[in-house]
């Protein structure tokens, strides 16, 4: 289930609004531009399943995302506890920046979280399994996975290549709260 904290861009140290809610969280995303949906799991996926068949178990609700909101591919990240490249992957995605597309994530299993730099503020979206988060393209962020990071989640691509990202060159994410200060999160 997501939490939803809202931070000054100026100032990390306070959250103006931490919540659970998921009424509320769609709704404060929903201000700034950003998808937030609970999907239903249809089923538990074990640790061995391999890419496709996270697809086929997601395969309805994830054509109906690709057909409504145009994205050309789906892929599979998953990250088991224990990877000794644990570290170097989780530095690649904290630095803030930006894609000329929306960027979609439906988390399978696990957690990570996801900074949105919007509008003078930061939300923090910690997400969990049966979150999905779409943000637009050219939105400001950054994606914290943990120090030992567990988590499947689907990506969603328009763009034939994937995952490229323009970093914006701003230190902010090293300002904020990372993942495993979030009270209750599984790191």
């Amino acid at each position: 289930m997501a939490r939803l904290s809202v931070y000054s861009d100026t100032d990390p140290t306070i959250a103006e609004l931490s919540s659970a809610d998921p009424a509320l969280v769609t709704a404060h995303l929903a201000l700034a531009g950003v998808l937030f949906e609970r999907w239903p799991a249809p089923q538990a996926i074990p640790d061995s399943a391999d890419a496709q068949a996270v697809l086929d178990a997601y395969s309805r609700p994830v054509t109906a995302l690709k057909e409504a909101r145009g994205f050309q591919s789906a892929d599979v990240v998953r990250m088991p506890r224990g990877q000794p490249d644990a570290a170097a992957r989780r530095a690649a995605f904290l630095a803030e920046h930006t894609h000329e597309e929306d960027e979609a994530r439906f988390f399978v299993q696990g957690s990570g979280a996801f900074y949105l730099h919007v509008d003078e503020k930061v939300f923090r979206v910690v997400c969990g399994a049966g979150d999905l988060l779409s943000i637009p393209a050219r939105t400001k962020h950054w994606f914290d996975m943990g120090p030992d990071p567990e988590f499947t989640a689907i990506r969603f691509f328009t763009r034939p290549d994937g995952w490229v990202a323009t970093f914006t060159g701003d230190v902010i994410a090293d300002r904020f709260p990372k993942f495993e200060s979030e009270t209750g999160c599984v790191v």
